[in-house]
């Protein structure tokens, strides 16, 4: 990898002891004898949709800045960073995908004007096109502040201004995402006065800058027709990452996990940006683990694999879908009837899903088939209505978490909204949410049969609250024991093939 060299004009200086120096005379040709380019760019259709999001924002807190920032690039090793993901709560209010650039809102008369502060090309009239870490030379092209406002419907200003336009934000007039950008927080000291007396009593109050981050994480509950497109063309895409991964999977010898990670790996790059989440690859005891990420050991005939995998989209939304496959072909009958369990747990929560139901009424409807089932096992120590007893809920032990999450431009999406509004609300319609139950035996659980031990089930699907009540958008892939057995079959039969 060739070495970063730092910003500046006609400064010799490298970061790199491995880069040399250059000359004057090496200096003034790189200077000349360049053509220009220009980008063809025009409004994305979705602009419309951003300034709306904008206003909703903004009226939330009239006559208060707002400080929206995407955040830097982050350092993987030395000089090396990881791939830049921006700011879900920035990128769904601008659509902007470029690091270190901050998203101002300041009060008009009549609401907020939106101002962009962001890199600009480097120019050719200066040294940092070839000289600087972000120059064309080592990046590529990159917008002009004229061609990113025309795309993106957004007033840009140079990130060079940004500090004397934060240094002017009124101190109890303005609100911050933080978190994000260290030297925007450093920049904007918080603004927290401390409750009025009669407040004592009242819940806890969030803070201004929290109430910001709340206000965008509620917003962003419902789904617009433009998000809910971008979620049918990831979960789309994974829907053949499955695909791919069972054509590669032998019914008659191991194969490591880590390859079928990185099957589906190629369908999400090539469909899109890469994977919402590291992908969850688990053989045999391996899905008993939650966040089975390591993905380092191998599948093995006539046990299950549990495959918990995403496509994100190039606009940054996301899939999250769960399956679990017999290796050998078919389920042995202790496999079913596990198996049989948690899909009637997921078809019950999915069943019960409509606007107006309660966020929790869904879980505690998977939650007690997921009771019974074991209590049909024989694992219970007591009646399934004492175990769903929120003082007792000793059937979590094999459960562990909630039915399922919100889902949009972050896998677990919504994430900064209320309790009240989130767990502890309703759905709407436009809601997407995850309904994944799971029943989970660990290798070392002496209260459970030794043939249960080491067998996980998830089943994961993508579902839109309609008005109708759920629509499952990656009904694509089946769900019952048969059904998957004879996908698998002819998945295996099709063979592999290079995705395009």
């Amino acid at each position: 990898m060739a070495g970063e060299q730092t910003e500046g004009t006609t400064e010799r200086v490298v970061t790199e002891s491995h880069d040399p120096d250059f000359p004057e005379q090496f200096l003034t040709f790189m200077r000349s004898g360049w053509r220009d380019s220009a980008l063809p760019v025009g409004p994305r259709p979705e602009v419309p949709n951003y300034a709306r999001r904008r206003d909703a924002v903004g009226s939330a807190f009239p006559g208060e800045t707002l400080v929206i920032p995407t955040g830097p690039e982050k350092v993987r090793a030395n000089d090396t960073a990881y791939p830049f993901r921006p700011g879900s709560d920035f990128a769904y209010l601008t659509g902007d995908h470029d690091p270190d650039s901050v998203l101002l809102l300041r009060p008009t008369g009549g609401g907020h004007e939106a101002v962009l502060y962001t890199r600009p090309r480097s120019a050719r009239d200066n040294d940092e096109f070839f000289r600087s870490r972000h120059g064309e030379l080592w990046v590529g092209r990159r917008h002009t502040l004229a061609e990113k406002s025309t795309e993106l419907g957004l007033a840009t200003r140079p990130l060079s201004e940004l500090a004397a336009a934060l240094a002017d934000c009124a101190p109890g007039r303005t609100r911050v995402l933080r978190g994000l950008d260290p030297a925007v927080d450093a920049a904007v000291a918080p603004y927290d006065p401390p409750a009025p007396a009669a407040a004592a009593d009242a819940p806890a109050r969030l803070g201004r800058d929290r109430e910001l981050a709340a206000t965008i994480g509620e917003l962003k509950l419902v789904k617009d027709e433009w998000e809910i497109a971008q979620l049918r063309a990831a979960i789309d895409a994974t829907v053949r990452g499955f695909e791919d991964v069972a054509r590669v999977l032998p019914a008659d010898r191991p194969v490591p996990e880590a390859l079928l990670e990185g099957v589906f790996g190629l369908r999400a790059r090539y469909e899109g940006g890469g994977v919402g989440y590291s992908s969850i690859v688990g053989a045999g005891e391996h899905a008993t683990i939650l966040h089975w990420i390591r993905n380092t050991g191998a599948t093995r005939p006539g046990e299950l694999l549990l495959m918990d995998m995403g496509v994100e989209g190039h606009q940054l939304y996301t899939a999250d879908v769960t399956r679990v496959l017999p290796v050998s072909g078919t389920f042995s009958p202790l496999q079913r009837q596990v198996y049989d369990i948690v899909y009637a747990a997921q078809q019950a929560g999915i069943d019960v899903i409509k606007p107006g139901v309660a966020f929790k009424d869904v879980h505690l409807t998977c939650m007690r088939v997921l009771a019974e089932g074991l209590a049909e096992l024989g694992l219970l120590p007591v009646s399934v209505d004492e175990a769903m007893d929120e003082s007792s809920t000793v059937y979590r032990r094999w459960t562990l978490h909630g039915f399922g999450h919100m889902l949009g431009i972050d896998v677990h999406d919504c994430s900064n909204a209320r309790k009240e509004t989130y767990r502890d609300g309703t759905l709407d319609e436009g809601y997407v949410l995850t309904v994944e139950p799971g029943l989970y035996f660990q290798p070392e659980d002496e209260l459970v049969p030794a043939e249960l031990r080491g067998i996980g089930i998830r089943i994961e699907d993508d579902v839109l609250v309609t008005s109708a009540g759920a629509e499952n958008l990656s009904a694509g892939l089946p769900r019952r024991a048969d059904e998957v057995q004879t996908w698998l079959a002819a998945q295996r039969e099709a063979g592999f093939r290079l995705p395009g």
